[in-house]
C-alpha cells in the first residue's frame, strides 16, 4: 500500500538520502525539525507507517508488511543514483529498520541508525502496555492529551515541539474526544510485533545503536545488546544517551551526528 511520505532538507541534486521511520503511533512529520536544525545539506524521506498518520489503516500490520510497505516507498522517493542510503528507525521504527536492512541488502542501505530499537520485549510487558493504551486511546481536550504526553517520556521535550505534534497528530476521535491519528488495532498489534525474537543488524553492515538511558524497563535488551557485542562487533557501535526514550527530541544533536556519520561512511 501506498504510505503518505513528507520529504525534508534539500533538493540539490547528487544529496544523499536519509530514510527516516518514526516509532509507535508516531507520524513522518516528527522527523522535521531534527532535518531543518542539523540536516540541511541531506534529503530526509519520512513516511507515515501502516496505520499512522495519513497512511492506509487497513490491516495487516505485521513488520513484514511495514517492510513491504516501505520497499515501495524507496523505490518512489530515493533514485537508484542516491543509493545506498542510510537508515534511520526510532522504537517501533527501529525494529522495522534492521528487517528492512536485510531485506534491501547492502546495495540499498549503507548504514543503519537504531535510535532506542524497540524489540524482542517481554510478552507480559507488551501485553499490560497495550491493554492500557486501549483502554486510555483517547481524551476530553487537547490540554489532556497534552497533559498525558508529559507523563509518557515527553516531560523534557521543548514545549515548542509539543504544541507541533499537537497541530500535526492530534484529531477528533469519538463525539467530543480528541486522539492521536493512530489506528488503535495497528498499534496494539505493533505491541506484539515487538514482544517477538529481536533481529540483529546484517554482517558487516555499519550500525549504530542508541540506548536510552532513562528508559526502565529498557526498550533495548541486554539480550540484543550481547549479540551486537559479540557476533556484530566488527560493525556495531553501541551509544548511551542520558535521556528517556524521544530519542530524536531529547537528543537531536547526537542523533544528527550519529546521522550525519553513517551518510560519510556510505
Amino acid at each position: 500500500m501506498t504510505l503518505t511520505t513528507h520529504v525534508f532538507g534539500t533538493d540539490a541534486p547528487g544529496a544523499p538520502h536519509v530514510l527516516a521511520i518514526h516509532g509507535l503511533t508516531g507520524h513522518g512529520r516528527r522527523w522535521e525539525s531534527l532535518a531543518a536544525d542539523h540536516l540541511t545539506d541531506l534529503r530526509v524521506i519520512a513516511p507515515d507507517l501502516l496505520g499512522h498518520g495519513y497512511s492506509p489503516w487497513v490491516p495487516p500490520w505485521s513488520l513484514e508488511d511495514h517492510v513491504a510497505s516501505l520497499v515501495d516507498v524507496v523505490d518512489q522517493y530515493i533514485p537508484v543514483v542516491a543509493r545506498p542510503f542510510v537508515v534511520v528507525g526510532h522504537s517501533f521504527g527501529g525494529a522495522v529498520a534492521v528487517r528492512l536492512a536485510h531485506r534491501l541488502g547492502s546495495e540499498s542501505v549503507c548504514g543503519l541508525v537504531l535510535l532506542d530499537p524497540a524489540q524482542g520485549l517481554d510478552p507480559a510487558m507488551a501485553l499490560r502496555v497495550a491493554t492500557d493504551s486501549l483502554e486510555h486511546w483517547d481524551y476530553p481536550d487537547a490540554a489532556a492529551a497534552k497533559s498525558a504526553k508529559r507523563a509518557e517520556g515527553w516531560a523534557d521535550i521543548p514545549e515548542m515541539l509539543l504544541d507541533k505534534e499537537i497541530d500535526d497528530h492530534l484529531t477528533d476521535s469519538a463525539p467530543g474526544r480528541v486522539g492521536w491519528r493512530v489506528s488503535a488495532p495497528a498499534a496494539a498489534t505493533a505491541w506484539s510485533e515487538m514482544a517477538r525474537d529481536a533481529v540483529v543488524p546484517p554482517p558487516g553492515l555499519p550500525t549504530t545503536v542508541v540506548v536510552a538511558d532513562r528508559v526502565d524497563p529498557p526498550f533495548v535488551r541486554p539480550a540484543f545488546l550481547e549479540v551486537c557485542a559479540t557476533e556484530r562487533h566488527d560493525s556495531v557501535e553501541i551509544v548511551h544517551a542520558d535521556c528517556e526514550h524521544m530519542v530524536p527530541f531529547l537528543a537531536p544533536e547526537l542523533t544528527a551526528r550519529a546521522i550525519r556519520s553513517m551518510v560519510d561512511r556510505g
